[in-house]
């Protein structure tokens, strides 16, 4: 497999993951169809189309690509259509950013040292196309996000953009970075669920 084919799966994946997560968290507020397509789409394609921006990647993959809405409708229609099946699982809302988490991260970083830019500036990004769905899909349902909460999320996201980008620029093998990179990113956002671990808070004195 190319490494354009690679990354091009991966980014897909991680879109169809989001878009599950974006139409879940839809479906649970009682949204409209347009709604759940449309949170199924902002959270699928949010943070990408925010990277592209920022490394000059115009128009943004998640605009100019029809497969991106056509995952986000796949996704909503299998969130409508299989809803009894998806509501077993274990909070599925969370479940499905934990796997696209590692994917976006990973792409992210991935596509914006392929755009000429810096170590540091694969990290950010990375973190950003790994995140910024998931935080307008929260806003647009009115609830903090989950970034701005207590819980390991973002940081699970820079741990799998720093692997990534600093792998790519030492030279690793892609064969096998990006997948140990994102099992990384998974295996961070799942156990600290598991095991409610969290980053500390602060709070008043008293």
């Amino acid at each position: 497999m190319s490494e354009h084919v690679l990354f091009t799966w991966l980014d897909l994946i991680g879109t169809f993951a989001f878009a599950i997560s974006g139409a879940v968290a839809a479906h649970q507020k009682k949204l409209d169809l347009f709604g759940i397509i449309t949170l199924s789409y902002v959270t699928a394609c949010g943070g990408g189309i925010m990277r592209d921006i920022c490394i000059g990647a115009l128009p943004p993959a998640g605009l100019s690509d029809w497969r991106y809405l056509g995952l986000s409708v796949v996704a909503a229609g299998t969130v409508i259509g299989a809803n009894q099946l998806v509501q077993k699982l274990a909070h599925p809302v969370l479940l499905f950013d934990a796997v696209g988490l590692g994917f976006f991260a990973v792409f992210g970083a991935h596509k914006t040292l392929a755009y000429g830019h810096g170590i540091g500036a694969a990290i950010i990004l990375g973190v950003i196309s790994a995140v910024g769905g998931g935080a307008l899909r929260d806003l647009l349902l009115n609830r903090t996000p989950v970034i701005l909460q207590k819980e390991i999320y973002a940081s699970a996201a820079l741990i799998a953009a720093a692997f990534q980008a600093g792998g790519e620029t030492l030279g690793w093998s892609l064969r096998w970075l990006p997948w140990t990179a994102i099992a990384l990113c998974f295996a961070i956002r799942y156990l600290s669920l598991r095991f409610h671990l969290n980053h500390p808070r602060f709070a008043d004195d008293d």
